[in-house]
């Protein structure tokens, strides 16, 4: 099966990627049909950005696509960054000013609770649906690690020691909001086989 995948995001391209392929789900960017527009996320909610994402380039092309928003929601924070994830320090998206941002916001903080929450909208055949998928954690107080993007240097995952940094991509692959969300759509996919 091949899907759009409605993301200008390459980290997210690769990582999706690499985990709907052994479902035997193959995905275009939009770099791979030559959409190199910004759509605009206009939503108020993760749920409405991923789905004016999927629509818009469901109107361009009328084929099966997916579009995911995500975000990172601290406790102590009123779950900021939330929404605003990707532009926290502004609209330049600069992930090394974001996370400056956050540890300088939690700094003195003792609960330091955090999830990832992804939600993936797709539309397959004309009909929309929407998958949410968690990973619960806390904030390091400083950044660790070399690996994933985003905030991932300062995200350590419920269960573990290391940031999604320093974890290698197969485990972070394996229990990521991003995962969690696209299990749900994978099984979905799989029912609409069967």
């Amino acid at each position: 099966m091949e899907l759009i995948f409605a993301s200008g995001n390459e980290h997210k391209v690769v990582e999706v990627g690499e985990i709907l392929k052994p479902h035997g789900i193959t995905i275009l960017s939009l770099k791979d049909i030559g959409y190199l527009e910004d759509i605009p996320e206009t939503g108020s909610t993760m749920s409405e950005n991923a789905l004016i994402k999927a629509r818009t380039i469901y109107n361009n092309t009328g084929k099966n696509v997916f579009a995911d928003d995500s975000g990172l929601e601290v406790q102590a924070l009123n779950m900021e960054p939330g929404l605003y994830t990707a532009r926290y320090a502004g609209p330049q998206k600069n992930a090394l000013d974001n996370m400056t941002k956050l540890l300088a916001n939690m700094d003195g903080i003792a609960d330091r609770t955090a999830r990832f929450r992804a939600v993936m909208a797709l539309i397959i055949n004309g009909e929309e649906q929407t998958f949410e998928g968690i990973v619960n954690g806390r904030i390091h107080t400083e950044m660790y690690g070399e690996g994933g993007f985003g905030y991932d240097p300062v995200f350590i995952p419920e269960g573990y020691d290391q940031t999604f940094a320093e974890l290698s991509d197969d485990i972070k692959n394996k229990m990521s909001h991003r995962f969690n969300a696209l299990d749900k759509m994978i099984k979905y996919l799989d029912n609409l086989k069967s």
